[in-house]
């Protein structure tokens, strides 16, 4: 971006006074790797996997998180040509200003802010319902307060404090998934938990789908809100040591591996325990006994299954929360310093942390406390649902953004070859990309619109978020006078080495 003070190019994500602090370059390609992988292992893996086994069969589930998977590649790789070429921790707004348009950049950037913002509230309310696991009589309020103390207290230190909080928060998640595929495949060959199942339970009934077309899309839909998080990459971006050779490391690896886990989970599951399982349909955020993961554990013969998969998905949603911390403030601070948000909150301490961004993100995970009032599950169910659609329209953002910047970078007679990372497929990839994001953002709850009559109810609880995207897009477009940048035009500067 331009700085407003002597209209030359600064360095994206950092102030423009050269004895300003600035943000910290402090993330290796390690941390750059956990934090997507990590953002993105989570609940959706570990609870979720079962009901979309028992809603569309596990060739259903399989299928749906197949096509999110390539569908993911294709974003982490338009986001990795982005981030490499222009890194910048405030990523989506600044991409969209750049390359679509000053409107749409305010409008995603605030999309991004207020799903991630929002995502600390949800994991706030999925922990205090964890926690009651060991605690039952315990205040909801009491948890709420000390889970955001310390996702406050990682993030305030430093980007560093989050980077390493979340690279261990990751590594057990990877240790659990990989320990539940051995003990599973050993137990699908029958040398562990009994005799070998094969493929009875994966072609039950004579067929591995199940329940239509309905059934897969709202799997389709689950799978999607699973596998975000992998996109917070392009926000650490802004401060890694080297992000043109970190970025794209992080992005190979991240992908294989999530394809791994989520695929040979899901197919694990689906051999292991019948679709039919009345547990499947119960596996949820408020009783872990019937996680799949804790259902096979159990059938092994791991007695204390509920109580490690208790913790570790307890880990996981302060993982999710802490990442969603971190991320909204760093895009929030960004927005501040290009004059979309509040300038006070484009100022750094001495250790290079947007403070007045993170105390306005904290302030936003307090709506957790609400769940002392209004019942935990309650609570966690409606910040989900409003939380959901704005991930899948911060990737259209992507798709969108590195579609223009490609265009434009060719437009503007550059050569692919100045590119430090290009991503496969152009243009197949963010066109592809795009569909079935459009698919994603429409069809979050078709059966609203099904049946004798039309639930409004469910309508608005799924879809409130894109009339208000439209609305804040439009909004600022009206009062700004903004435009569409023709690409001939759209800012490719990027800041010297």
């Amino acid at each position: 971006m331009q700085d407003r003070n002597n209209n030359q190019p600064h360095q994206p994500g950092q102030s423009s006074n050269a004895s300003a602090p600035g943000l910290r370059k402090t993330f290796k390609a390690r941390h750059l790797t956990m934090i997507a992988l990590g953002g993105s292992i989570g609940t959706g893996l570990f609870l979720a996997s079962g009901g979309a086994i028992a809603s569309s069969g596990p060739g259903g589930a399989l299928l749906a998180y197949t096509a999110v998977g390539i569908m993911v590649y294709f974003l982490m790789t338009s986001l990795g040509e982005l981030a490499t070429y222009l890194p910048d921790s405030g990523s989506f707004s600044t991409y969209g200003t750049r390359f679509v348009s000053p409107a749409f950049g305010f409008a995603i950037g605030w999309n991004f802010w207020y799903n991630w913002a929002v995502t600390i509230a949800a994991e706030l309310s999925a922990a205090t319902v964890i926690i009651k696991y060991w605690f039952p009589d315990s205040p909801s309020i009491l948890w709420s307060l000390l889970f955001l103390l310390l996702m406050f207290g990682l993030n305030v230190l430093s980007a560093r404090g989050y980077g390493e909080s979340e690279y261990w928060f990751a590594i057990i998640k990877i240790i659990t998934v990989i320990v539940f595929l051995t003990v599973g495949v050993l137990m699908i060959f029958g040398i562990l938990g009994g005799k070998a199942v094969g493929f009875s339970n994966f072609q039950l009934g004579g067929s591995s789908f199940h329940g239509g077309f309905f059934a897969f899309v709202g799997v389709f839909m689950a799978a999607g809100f699973s596998f975000q998080g992998t996109e917070l990459v392009g926000v650490a971006a802004g401060e890694s040591e080297n992000p043109r050779r970190n970025v794209p490391l992080a992005i190979r690896r991240v992908f294989w591996r999530i394809l791994i886990f989520y695929i040979f989970a899901i197919l694990v599951i689906g051999l292991l325990i019948p679709y039919t399982n009345p547990d499947l349909l119960r596996s949820g955020i408020d009783d872990i006994g019937v996680s799949p993961f804790t259902i096979v554990f159990n059938k092994a013969g791991l007695a204390i299954a509920a109580s490690v998969m208790n913790a570790v998905i307890l880990s996981s949603v302060l993982s999710a929360g802490n990442s969603g911390m971190y991320a909204s403030t760093r895009v929030l601070y960004a927005m501040a310093k290009d004059g979309m948000a509040p300038r006070a909150l484009g100022r750094l301490n001495r250790r290079g942390v947007p403070v007045g961004a993170l105390l306005v993100t904290t302030a936003v995970g307090m709506l957790a406390f609400l769940a002392s009032f209004f019942g935990d599950g309650a609570v966690y169910n409606w910040l989900l649902n409003a939380s959901g659609m704005c991930g899948f329209i911060n990737w259209l953002g992507i798709a969108v953004c590195h579609y223009r910047f490609r265009r434009a970078f060719v437009k503007q007679g550059h050569s692919l070859e100045e590119l430090p990372y290009r991503a496969r497929w152009f243009p197949f990839g963010p066109i592809f990309a795009l569909v079935l994001c459009l698919i994603a953002v429409f069809g979050q709850n078709l059966g609203a619109f099904t049946g004798g009559s039309i639930d409004w109810y469910g309508i608005l609880v799924s879809y409130i978020s894109l009339p208000l995207f439209l609305l804040i897009w439009f909004g600022y477009r009206w009062f700004r006078k903004s435009r569409i940048v023709p690409l001939d035009q759209c800012d490719l500067s990027t800041h010297p080495e």
